[in-house]
């Protein structure tokens, strides 16, 4: 029997546990891939945390996978072993629920999630749905490529959702606003980022990357905001970020999941400013943000961690010790043929 190294959630509020596992096969319709790179998300941390009802434990985190196709089952399309792809968040849909049918499938009542409802990246090897994976664009490597993949995508529907704001407030300065800062200041747009308070070093990040201002998001920024977009999953920031933009302005919650929203009084709404999140990803969101990142050099910042180090990885993306993105790199795999 083939086996493969992987990091395993096994339980809420527990270490990952390192496991030699059976090495998977691809199903018809599947494409087993050679884990490069993973990136380390957010998101992980309430997997780990229990904090996302639909996951199934035990599980292999990550969804942010990079790597090789090493094996295709009967109807892969047009992928071919050799072919470097990237594996996200949305793993599979239905196709036949309403919101599959009205063109909302990140809304997929029956969706399927990589590293939380089937193993993800944490391993060497990972299977993925065919429909559901993406040419990277060769200008990233495995390492840089990785985040790409959701604080990429997920920020990229964030800030699809601002519309044409032309004055934006991130909240919460990490891997996802560290890649949308940049497609926003190359867009024309201002910039204005919000962290945790006293986080100096986030700050400093922020202006690097060109932010027009940066301070702590119990500030108010130096001018009204058209739109803000809150990755810090911190329900408090809501009525700040609320009481930041201007009449109109919108204000776009980008996690999974946050902490509960306080009641603040109904003026801070009013004026027809609006609270949305955003849910999951799709396909277009996948092509039209991968399409951009080929034309548009981001500066990609991360940290590198081998895969045994998983667990200091997710506990320095909790206390905010990464500038950029944390990603998982591979043990050399070790057989190029899966049988």
């Amino acid at each position: 029997m083939a086996t493969m190294r992987a990091m395993v959630c096994e339980a809420a509020g527990r270490p990952l546990a390192a496991r030699e596992r059976e090495r998977p096969a691809p199903r018809a319709g599947e494409v087993l891939v050679a884990v490069a790179a993973c990136g380390v998300c957010r998101t992980d941390l309430h997997l780990v945390d229990g904090e996302l009802p639909q996951a199934r434990l035990p599980v292999v985190p990550g969804h942010e996978v990079v790597g090789r196709i090493v094996a295709c089952g009967a109807g892969a399309g047009d992928l071919a072993p050799g072919m470097r792809v990237g594996i996200p968040w949305l793993g599979g849909t239905c196709g036949q629920c309403d919101s599959c049918r009205r063109g909302l499938e990140n809304l997929c009542a029956n969706a399927r999630f990589t590293g939380c409802t089937h193993d993800g990246g944490y391993a060497e090897y990972a299977v993925a749905d065919a429909r559901y994976v993406f040419p990277l664009p060769e200008r990233y490597d495995d390492l840089r490529a990785a985040p790409l993949l959701c604080a990429g995508l997920i920020g990229y529907r964030a800030y699809a959702m601002a519309g044409d704001a032309r004055v934006l407030g991130l909240y919460g300065f990490g891997a996802a606003a560290h890649l949308i800062a940049q497609v926003a200041l190359h867009e024309g747009r201002r910039v204005h980022a919000l962290t945790r308070p006293g986080d100096a070093a986030s700050q400093a990040f922020a202006r690097r990357l060109g932010a027009h201002w940066a301070g702590d998001s119990t500030e108010a920024p130096p001018e009204p905001l058209d739109a803000a977009l809150l990755f810090a999953p911190v329900g408090a920031l809501v009525p700040a970020a609320l009481a930041a933009v201007r009449p109109g302005g919108a204000v776009v919650c980008a996690g999974i999941h946050m902490s509960d929203i306080p009641a603040f009084p109904y003026r801070l709404l009013w004026e027809e400013r609006c609270v949305r999140s955003v849910a999951n990803l799709t396909r277009e969101d996948a092509r039209a943000f991968l399409t951009l990142a080929a034309r548009v050099p981001l500066a990609v910042h991360a940290r590198a961690y081998p895969l045994a180090e998983a667990n200091a990885a997710l506990d320095d993306v909790r206390h905010g010790r990464v500038d950029g993105a944390a990603v998982l790199t591979m043990p050399a795999v070790r057989a190029s043929n899966p049988s």
